[in-house]
């Protein structure tokens, strides 16, 4: 089996499974959704990134199409977000959501747009499901190819593996480097370990605020990905 019929099962297998596990009734969610937003604010806004309502954006790995929508708050407009899923049921949900953004089911091994089409090229929490180090280069290659030489590419994603899901597998920055070789980075630590967020929220909300300033306590990296100036924009294909 590939890994991408290894993903979709992996995926079938737990999807019944989250309840409301990330319900922002939850404080803690709320807090770690926080956290993540201001730092990234802050990334987008020194790295030169203010105007959305002129960015053509993709999203790979969209799922549902939240941060889609989360960056339609910045001011993106829906004709210019494009998302890209693997599984049929999570486009098939977001397309009912989101009628007016324009999402597609594929493998984003192999994206069916043109050379620098983006301003903006986005992935959240889809390399760390994959475990086959091959798919995660071409799908790398692939958001390279795609985003425009005065783009960028945001990546958030776990830094750790998850003990409780043998499915996570974290990345390093070292690992990062080596996917987009020849990039600037300009990557943060974000997201308090959810355990924590989720039990101490709800008691101390200052107390989060005071640990989240503690690096290793934080799970994610949240990095601002340039291409160099001698990138390939021919990607894997």
């Amino acid at each position: 089996m590939d890994e991408a019929a290894q993903i979709k099962k992996r995926y079938q297998s737990r999807k019944n499974s989250t309840g409301d596990r990330y319900s922002l009734f939850n404080r803690g969610n709320l807090f770690m959704l926080q956290q993540r937003e201001r730092v990234l604010l802050k990334l987008l806004e020194k790295n030169g990134k203010r105007n959305f309502g002129g960015y053509k954006i993709l999203e790979v790995g969209c799922g549902e199409g939240f941060w889609l929508r989360e960056l339609m708050r910045y001011g993106a407009v829906p004709a210019n977000l494009y998302g890209v899923d693997l599984l049929s049921e999570r486009v098939a949900r977001a397309r009912d959501l989101y009628p007016n953004i324009n999402i597609t089911q594929g493998n984003c091994e192999t994206l069916a747009f043109p050379d620098q089409e983006f301003d903006i090229v986005l992935q959240s929490t889809v390399f760390t499901s994959i475990l086959s180090s091959q798919m995660k280069r071409n799908i790398a290659a692939e958001m390279l190819r795609v985003v425009r030489r005065e783009g960028i590419i945001l990546w958030y994603d776990f830094r750790y593996d998850n003990p409780v899901n043998p499915d996570v597998k974290g990345i390093k920055r070292s690992e990062i480097e080596n996917l987009f070789p020849g990039c600037g980075f300009d990557l943060k630590t974000t997201t308090l370990a959810p355990p924590l967020s989720r039990r101490l929220a709800g008691f101390s909300w200052p107390l989060c605020e005071m640990l989240s300033g503690i690096g290793p306590l934080c799970t994610h990296h949240l990095a601002v990905i340039k291409p160099g100036p001698g990138q390939n924009h021919q990607g894997s294909k």
